[in-house]
């Protein structure tokens, strides 16, 4: 067996790229002694060997020498991987999360066999196939749900209000994976999207969304990329070309090797290049994400919002193995039309470039023409297609820098998020008022987001709960958070009862980010008209 193994491992890095990466005789030498430590081991050493393991482990130590980015995938996660770039799965069709050891609903999927039986958002799933699932590890669940389109799994829920458990047979099918999370027009006219990774179907998803958006009165749009890790290069590439004009050049990689260098241009005559366009980013905005958004900054395309954002500028190749595993190898370097690279340094390791928390997003304020930036005088500046000066040195620092709100770290509300209070909250009022709020707003979105508000007496049995949990409130201090907690609540109810569109609707009315971009759009227009 080992045999196998070794010689899938040794024969798939000696046949990639040997004559670039070093001379013949010195990688068969590293070679033959990687050998005789491996036989070595499997004949002396103390107790039984997994020799694949070891191989494996050997690869990814190998890799993890190389940069952050190039890594071994196991064969099992390799599967995961594919399902959320190819943007489905099949199985039953929810999002779930395991809440005091109980797996809950969070939402049924749209149109998925779980939506189309009546599972609701807060169904708890207490049996499948029969057997006990409470306690049942988080990463094992998927393994329990999903399965082949047509076959069935039985689950056993009980739902808040009710008495007796509940049965389902649950016919599993493909469900998609929505990347375009969601989508909307304000009643100015200004649309929002956002996309939360660059998948195989992303492209056809926000092509699909802007046409509604446009069909309802769209007149200027938000893109929010906040979080967003990206994706598919090819897919960046494509969406980016829908708001940019002419010719220009919107990304480029240089390599040692020149057949892993490309350009990548705009296409002329799109449908959406006039529209004011502002780009929200923030530290986990990466890749894809920071292709576009400097495509956009660069050619004065419109505005970028946020936090300066990841610096993930490295282009990885997947190469696949024999057993259904495969490695990402980087091949190349991002650059954005102005020459920056969006790669940031990686010197201090891989746990620490990858530590999102105490990273430094910018200074707050205005950097449109990044001449006030005194804390970025270290690092190289380029020039736009219309002479305004931007920032390198890895990632994409933003035209306006905005910090997000910020909770009062002694009141209590950190851990009242941290712990998850807001949903086990949401979830008990649902169970008691649900259907009443169902009854009264269901059919009229609207009517919520204008009327409903999380009253005092319902803030109060909030603190109750998160009290009840050993969280330590500081009824004072915690006044300051309460609009931003009270619109959590409203939002998670929103969301219980109508999904993610709606969800986002009512949270960015607190999302200090989105609230300063919507007042931007003059400035938008103004640096446009630098390009033409």
């Amino acid at each position: 067996m080992w045999f196998t193994i070794l010689g899938l491992a040794l024969g798939t890095l000696v046949g990639i790229y040997i004559q670039p990466l070093i001379s013949g005789d010195s990688i068969y030498e590293q070679l033959n002694k990687f050998k005789d430590v491996l036989f070595t081991v499997e004949k002396y050493y103390v107790d039984d060997v997994n020799s694949p393991e070891l191989v494996e482990s050997a690869i990814a130590g190998m890799l993890n020498r190389l940069d952050p980015h190039s890594v071994y995938i196991p064969a099992e996660q390799q599967r995961r991987v594919e399902e959320d770039f190819r943007g489905s799965f099949e199985g039953i069709g929810i999002e779930f999360d395991v809440i005091r050891d109980t797996i809950t609903v969070v939402s049924p999927i749209s149109g998925g066999p779980s939506e189309t039986l009546g599972i609701i958002s807060g169904d708890k799933i207490i049996k499948i196939d029969g057997q006990n699932a409470v306690g049942m590890d988080r990463s094992d669940v998927p393994n329990k749900l999903r399965g082949k389109k047509g076959t069935t799994v039985n689950v056993t829920i009980v739902r808040a209000g009710g008495t007796d458990p509940l049965e389902f047979t649950i016919t599993r099918d493909k469900i998609p994976l929505y990347t375009v999370v969601a989508s909307f027009v304000e009643e100015n006219g200004t649309g929002y999207m956002k996309i939360n990774q660059f998948a195989d179907p992303t492209y056809t998803e926000m092509m699909q969304h802007l046409e509604k958006l446009s069909e309802k009165g769209m007149k200027r749009l938000i893109l929010d990329l906040r979080g967003n890790p990206g994706g598919y290069l090819e897919r960046a590439v494509r969406m980016a070309d829908e708001f940019i004009g002419g010719t220009h050049k919107i990304v480029y990689t240089k390599s040692t090797r020149s057949d892993e260098e490309e350009v990548f241009r705009a296409h002329g005559g799109q449908s959406y290049e006039d529209i004011p366009l502002i780009i929200l980013v923030s530290p986990g905005s990466a890749s894809a994400s920071e292709i576009m958004a400097g495509a956009v900054q660069d050619l004065d395309r419109g505005l970028v919002v946020g936090e300066t954002t990841f610096g993930k500028g490295l282009v990885q190749k997947a190469f696949p193995l024999s057993d259904g595993s495969a490695f990402r190898l980087t091949v190349a370097r991002y650059y954005t039309p102005s020459g920056r690279l969006i790669q940031r340094p990686y010197e201090n390791g891989r746990e620490s470039y990858y530590a999102l928390e105490g990273r430094d997003g910018g200074e707050e304020g205005a950097n449109i023409d990044h001449t006030n930036d005194a804390r970025d005088t270290s690092k190289p500046t380029f020039k736009t297609v219309g002479g305004r000066k931007v920032i390198g040195g890895g990632g994409i620092t933003p035209d306006y820098i905005v910090k997000p709100d910020t909770l009062n770290s002694t009141s209590g509300s950190w851990e009242i998020i941290t712990k998850n209070i807001i949903w086990e909250f949401v979830e008990a009022y649902m169970g008691s008022s649900g259907s009443a709020l169902r009854e009264q707003y269901g059919n009229n979105f609207d009517d919520f987001l204008n009327g409903f508000q999380v009253t005092p007496g319902m803030f109060d049995s909030f603190l109750k709960m998160a009290e009840a949990k050993e969280i330590k409130v500081d009824r004072e201090l915690i006044r300051e958070d309460a609009p931003l907690l009270k619109n959590r609540i409203k939002a998670r109810i929103a969301r219980s009862i109508w999904g993610d569109n709606e969800f986002y609707r009512i949270a960015l009315q607190s999302d200090k980010q989105y609230q300063k971009a919507l007042t931007l759009f003059p400035e938008a227009l103004k640096i446009a008209a630098l390009a033409k």
